[in-house]
C-alpha cells in the first residue's frame, strides 16, 4: 500500500483491556479525529483496585454511547471508516469482550474490516503520534501490568529482550503506595509525595547478572515492607527511595539494551511513562549516549483508543486482518 493510500485511512479504535472505555477515529497514522474516554477511576477507587467485574459491567454501559461520541467528534458517519481495529489482548478477559464484541458486531453490520490490536504494540505506537518512529529502536513498556523490552528493526516486527520476571513496575508503585497508605490509583499517588521527600533509604536495585534485561521489583517492595515494620520512617522518603531505585534499574536496562542491540533510538511506552522522574532520568541518560529517546504524550500514556487505531492502520496496510471467529486473548504475547 503507498504512503498517499495509507495517509488516507480512516480508521476506528476500541480498547476496553482494563478499565477504560475508550473509542477514537485516527486518519492515517497521525490525525486524530475523535478520542473518547470513560473512566472508572472513582468506581474502583473505594475497593484499592480494579474489580473485575464493575469493570466490565461499565464497559458495557458505555461503549455504545462512546461510539456514538466518537462519531459526533469526528463529524462522520460509519460508511465513512476503512476498518475497525480492537484490543484482542492482553488484559482482563471480561472487559476485552465487551470491545470485541462491540468491534465485531459493527464488523458484520458495516461488512469492514475487523483488526485486533495487540495492546502493548498500542502503548509503542502511542509514540508514533507525536513523532514518526524511526528503526531499528528499542522500547521499554512500563506499566501496571507489564515491564518489558522490546526491539524492533521495522514496523510490526517485535523481539522480546527481556522482562519482569514478578511484579510489573507499575504494580510495584501500587503495591508500596498501599503500604504508605495513599489512595488509589497508587502510582500518581506516590510520585506526588516522592516530590516531597529525599532518597535518605538505601533499597536494592535487583541487576539480575550482568547481562539480564529482564526485571524484578519483588524484592523491592519486600525491601519497603521490612522497613516500614522496622523503623520509624519519613514515608516522602521512602516513597521518594523507593521511586529512584525502580527508576535507575528502568533506566540502565534500557541502556545496556540499546548498546546489545545497536539501536539509536529509545520509546517509553505505558502508563509509567508519564511518571516525571523517569521521563527526566531517561532524558539525561540518553543525550550522555547520544540516543534519540521518544516520549508519548501524557495524554496517551495511559488506555487509550487512538493507540489502537494507529495500529489499526499500519495492519490494514500489510492486509493483516481477523475475521468474526477472532475471540479474545487475555496473555495475548507481542509478537507477529
Amino acid at each position: 500500500m503507498t504512503v498517499n493510500k495509507l495517509d488516507e485511512l480512516i480508521i476506528l479504535g476500541i480498547e476496553t483491556s482494563c478499565d477504560e472505555t475508550a473509542v477514537a477515529i485516527v486518519r492515517g497514522t497521525n490525525e486524530v479525529l475523535a478520542n473518547v474516554i470513560a473512566t472508572q477511576e472513582e468506581i474502583h477507587q473505594r475497593f484499592g483496585g480494579i474489580v473485575p467485574e464493575l469493570a466490565s459491567r461499565q464497559h458495557v454501559k458505555q461503549i455504545t454511547l462512546l461510539l456514538q461520541r466518537a462519531l459526533q467528534e469526528a463529524g462522520l458517519k460509519l460508511d465513512a471508516l476503512d476498518a475497525i481495529a480492537v484490543t484482542q489482548g492482553p488484559g482482563l478477559v471480561g472487559a476485552l469482550l465487551i470491545g470485541v464484541m462491540a468491534a465485531k458486531t459493527l464488523s458484520w453490520v458495516t461488512g469492514l474490516p475487523l483488526i485486533g490490536v495487540q495492546h502493548l504494540a498500542g502503548h509503542i505506537y502511542a509514540n508514533h503520534l507525536k513523532e514518526p518512529l524511526t528503526f531499528p529502536l528499542v522500547a521499554l513498556i512500563v506499566s501496571g501490568g507489564h515491564t518489558e523490552l522490546i526491539y524492533m528493526r521495522e514496523h510490526l516486527a517485535f523481539k522480546r529482550l527481556g522482562g519482569t520476571l514478578d511484579d510489573a513496575v507499575g504494580e510495584a508503585f501500587d503495591k508500596v503506595a498501599r503500604l504508605l497508605g495513599l489512595p488509589y490509583p497508587g502510582g500518581p499517588s506516590l510520585e506526588k509525595l516522592a516530590e516531597q521527600g529525599c532518597e535518605n533509604y538505601k533499597l536494592p536495585r535487583a541487576w539480575l547478572g550482568k547481562d539480564s534485561l529482564d526485571f524484578s521489583f519483588s524484592g523491592l517492595k519486600s525491601s519497603v515492607m521490612n522497613l516500614l515494620r522496622t523503623e520509624d520512617c519519613i514515608k516522602e522518603d521512602v516513597a521518594a527511595s523507593f521511586q529512584a531505585a525502580a527508576i535507575e534499574v528502568l533506566v540502565e536496562k534500557s541502556i545496556s539494551a540499546i548498546k546489545e542491540t545497536g539501536a539509536k533510538n529509545l520509546v517509553l511506552a505505558g502508563g509509567v511513562a508519564a511518571n516525571k522522574k523517569l521521563r527526566h532520568a531517561l532524558r539525561k541518560r540518553a543525550q550522555i549516549e547520544g540516543v534519540k529517546l521518544s516520549l508519548p504524550q501524557l495524554s496517551l500514556c495511559t488506555d487509550n483508543a487512538v493507540m489502537i487505531a494507529t495500529v489499526g492502520t499500519f495492519l490494514l496496510a500489510k492486509g493483516e486482518v481477523s475475521d468474526l471467529r477472532m475471540n479474545v486473548e487475555p496473555n495475548l504475547k507481542l509478537s507477529f
